[in-house]
């Protein structure tokens, strides 16, 4: 469940950008809370009583205390908030480089802006679903939570973790190659490790005697071949975290 704020002390821009968030989510089947704040003051009050959010869209150009200064004291309480200046003027735009923001959107662009800032937001907080079609019918599943693909013969098998328990592992299976399916999760942080192994770099505790060794205990092989590759690319990737 995603937490987002809005904070705008002009209520057609606190209604539009829900309206356009709301949009966005529903096509992408997140859940999500949005609360609205139609001033600086108001905001600090609900994150001085430790309520944190996901994601803040914060006007700069507020009455009595700015966007800026408004951000400036999130920051002392809620570091890994997602910051998205909001603004009507150009001219502001190196204030965001104070506050950590991660976006900077004209109010004249919202309707094209908005969903593109989100996308960037999810991908950076790996909240990403992708839809496959199964034996078992079509499953959205949640990239995070995908700890591998098989291949056997002319059949892949996903092992994926069950989002309810985060404990059960269950498996789905279609007839696909590979190399499609490494395709259709680029950029979601996954590794081919062997011919027959996708694997989710999230879920690899570590790499070596030719063996990757993931956080459910499973062990899966590395060939001599591709090892040196592999661990690289592995190392590479937990140095980007």
């Amino acid at each position: 469940m995603l937490r987002i704020a809005i904070c705008d002390d002009e209520q057609f821009y606190r209604d539009k950008i829900k309206r356009l968030l709301e949009k966005y989510l529903k096509e992408h089947d997140l859940n999500c809370e949005i609360h609205l704040f139609s001033s600086g003051k108001e905001f600090l009050d609900k994150s001085e009583n430790s309520v944190k959010y996901d994601i803040v869209f914060m006007d700069i150009n507020m009455e009595e205390m700015d966007g800026i200064q408004t951000a400036m004291q999130m920051r002392a309480f809620h570091s890994e908030t997602y910051l998205v200046l909001i603004t009507a003027f150009i001219n502001y735009v190196l204030e965001g480089y104070k506050v950590d923001a991660v976006r900077y959107i004209m109010k004249d662009t919202l309707d094209a802006a908005l969903p593109e800032c989100m996308a960037a937001i999810l991908q950076k907080m790996k909240i990403a679903r992708v839809s496959f079609s199964f034996m078992e019918g079509e499953r959205m599943l949640y990239a995070d939570n995908l700890f591998y693909v098989e291949s056997q013969r002319h059949k892949l098998i996903f092992y994926y973790m069950e989002e309810q328990t985060h404990r059960d592992t269950v498996r789905y299976h279609m007839y696909e190659k590979l190399d499609t399916i490494e395709q259709k999760l680029h950029g979601y942080g996954f590794l081919r490790i062997h011919k027959s192994y996708l694997v989710n770099m999230k879920h690899i505790r570590r790499i070596g005697n030719y063996t990757a060794v993931l956080s459910t205990g499973e062990e899966l092989p590395v060939p001599r071949l591709r090892f040196q590759a592999v661990r690289e690319e592995f190392v590479a990737y937990k140095g980007a975290m």
